[in-house]
């Protein structure tokens, strides 16, 4: 059977990070494939009046510091050593996510994928600035003229408007959000249904 699984990212938000770091054991275990779906999140957060949890609960005693200490278990329980707080956060990550579109078309997609996880959360860069962009792209082994030169063209620009349209109508308000067969699921915490419902749908 066929299963059409996606996972709508944004690289601005740890927890998609979280979630690529734990996409491999699912498909390990499942046999089922994650297409992911660059999307950008300020576009989903602006077609749904949705904000990020730290806009949401500012005004919300002990809100935010539970959520800190959430983050600080579900870290230590997955062993994510690698992990590391961006300093630049929030950052745009328009050009980042234009990049991730162009990227899906070639066939480094997985190795831009990762790398561009790594700047964001393991290395802390700005990755909001077109330099920093150029030089990680560069350092980690990809074309990095082609990929900064993809970003402006129209066609890459639409194309993330139409995937960030796509995962509002199918009903998405953040990410990370998968999509198992007209099945959805929201957020990190939700990778055990994921994995759930995959192995259903897949009998």
């Amino acid at each position: 059977m066929s299963l059409n699984i996606e996972f709508h990212y944004d690289f601005g938000s740890p927890n998609t990070y979280f979630c690529h770091r734990l996409i491999p054991g699912i498909e390990e275990r499942t046999g089922a494939q994650i297409n992911y779906c660059p999307v950008l999140l300020g576009g989903i957060f602006k077609a749904t009046n949705n904000r990020s949890p730290m806009e949401q609960f500012a005004e919300v005693k002990n809100k935010n510091e539970y959520q800190a200490l959430e983050m600080k278990r579900f870290i230590a329980r997955h062993h994510f050593s690698d992990y590391r707080s961006n300093p630049h956060f929030p950052i745009n990550t328009i050009n980042l996510m234009r990049g991730a579109v162009y990227a899906s078309h070639q066939d480094y997609y997985k190795r831009y994928i990762e790398a561009m996880y790594r700047c964001m959360w393991e290395q802390g860069k700005n990755m909001a600035d077109p330099e920093v962009i150029a030089e990680s792209l560069s350092e980690h082994g990809l074309p990095a003229d082609e990929i900064v030169a993809a970003m402006q063209n129209p066609a890459i620009k639409q194309e993330l408007i139409s995937n960030t349209s796509r995962s509002v109508e199918r009903g998405a308000f953040g990410s990370p959000t998968f999509f198992v067969g007209d099945e959805m699921l929201f957020g990190k915490d939700r990778l055990l249904e994921l994995e759930e419902e995959i192995v259903s749908q897949m009998r």
